[in-house]
């Protein structure tokens, strides 16, 4: 069986199931992950049912042990030409300064850690998850170790630093998860880049399944919309907060459920947020912060939910809006970043400009007032779920390019 090593930042972290579940799809290609991660999350952020199995299966990179340099100044004669190139890289990085720089062979180190951990696990590949310093230990270890490389961007490259146009002309193939990201890489870097292709994060939607068709809202009872994502600013939740406090004004008893935590495992900006739910008079339970919830308790929500909701500023694609979709429950989402891509407005959802708590309760009252809208909604969400982002793309491509066959 072939074997490609995973790097993965900071794994598993509360937004990780995709990856878990791209894994086993892998698996399925006869290609056999090995997981490597730059550090361990927060334990507050440590809640899937499957975080131990990944834990113990997962080799973290930091924090360095004593003999990190050591084994790296040894390697040096092992392969004195991998190290040379990874030297060249660092003296050539772009954007960086000196400090960067010295930054930046610091990781080449790590990278010979990588190196080890891939001659030991018989690695015949390594593909970073992130076109962050993951790409860069991906690069450096690939150099090291004699095997190809690969990176997958999941977000604006400006959110994955500088030293874009190396981390990317020597890999074997690139993957980006939407058509919108493939346009911005392609102006940035053009012909240097791999052979690159598009596959969205998705859903395993053949388990990905209600047990209990959807309900949509009937009139009775609190009117139940529910929202995942990390806590942070950037995601909207305190618009969406003020679109619950709208809705209730004019008659509707919304209540809205938030699953996700903020970095610090609860002490950053889940404070700011609650002060603000806090003061628009939404402590009465209209709101509620879940925290960091496992993989089953969030389909459970989704199961009870009557309308899905995210009102992110900028959103790369969102699997999070996918796994209501794959579930039937319609949503009403912010058209930002690659979100359109995902959901076409009054087709398989509804969409509303960000920072827009209005224009969010508008929406979200459309479907609460006609079922035949939340039904219809949330079949067509279904299928093009199942047509275009299940996640067995993304593991076909990773394992046919450590197969040799991409």
């Amino acid at each position: 069986m072939r074997r490609v090593g995973y790097l993965i930042p900071e794994f598993p972290a509360q937004t990780h199931a995709f990856f878990w579940r791209e894994m086993k799809k892998v698996r399925e290609h006869g290609v056999e992950p090995v997981v490597m991660s730059s550090r361990r999350p927060p334990p507050g952020l440590v809640v899937h049912g499957w975080t131990n199995e990944a834990v113990a299966a997962t080799t973290y990179l930091t924090p360095p042990t004593p003999g990190l340099a050591l084994r790296g100044a040894a390697s040096i004669g092992r392969n004195p030409v991998g190290w040379a190139r990874c030297l060249r890289q660092v003296a050539e990085a772009e954007g960086l300064d000196a400090k960067g720089k010295a930054r930046l062979a610091a990781l080449a180190v790590v990278g010979a850690e990588v190196a080890a951990i891939a001659r030991a696990e018989k690695l015949d590949h390594l593909h970073a998850h992130s076109a962050a310093d993951s790409a860069h230990l991906a690069m450096f270890g690939g150099f090291l170790a004699g095997i190809p490389y690969s990176v997958m961007l999941h977000g604006p490259m400006s959110d994955y630093g500088p030293n874009q146009r190396n981390k990317w002309r020597h890999a074997a193939f690139g993957i980006v998860i939407t058509q919108k990201l493939m346009g911005e890489i392609t102006a940035a870097i053009g012909d240097e880049l791999p052979p690159m292709h598009i596959a969205p994060m998705g859903v395993d939607t053949a388990n990905y399944v209600r047990e209990q068709p959807y309900a949509p809202f009937s009139g009775e009872g609190p009117l139940r919309v529910f929202s995942c994502g990390r806590l942070n600013e950037v995601k909207g939740h305190h618009h969406l907060a003020e679109a619950i406090g709208l809705l209730r004004q004019r008659g509707l008893d919304a209540q809205l459920r938030v699953a996700g935590e903020d970095e610090q495992g609860g002490s950053g900006f889940h404070v700011e947020l609650q002060q603000r739910i806090d003061a628009l008079g939404l402590d009465d339970g209209a709101v509620t912060l879940l925290g960091a919830i496992p993989e089953r308790q969030v389909r459970a929500e989704l199961d009870a939910a009557h309308v899905f909701s995210l009102a992110s500023y900028h959103e790369p694609l969102g699997v999070a809006i996918m796994e209501a979709m794959a579930l039937s429950v319609p949503v009403v989402v912010t058209h930002a970043g690659g979100v359109k891509e995902l959901v076409a407005d009054g087709v398989d959802g509804l969409t509303v400009d960000p920072k827009d708590p209005d224009a969010l309760a508008r929406r979200i009252e459309e479907i609460a007032r006609d079922p035949s809208l939340a039904h219809r909604l949330g079949e067509a969400g279904r299928e093009t779920v199942v047509e275009r982002f299940d996640s067995g793309r993304s593991a076909d491509l990773i394992a046919r390019g450590t197969l040799g066959t991409l």
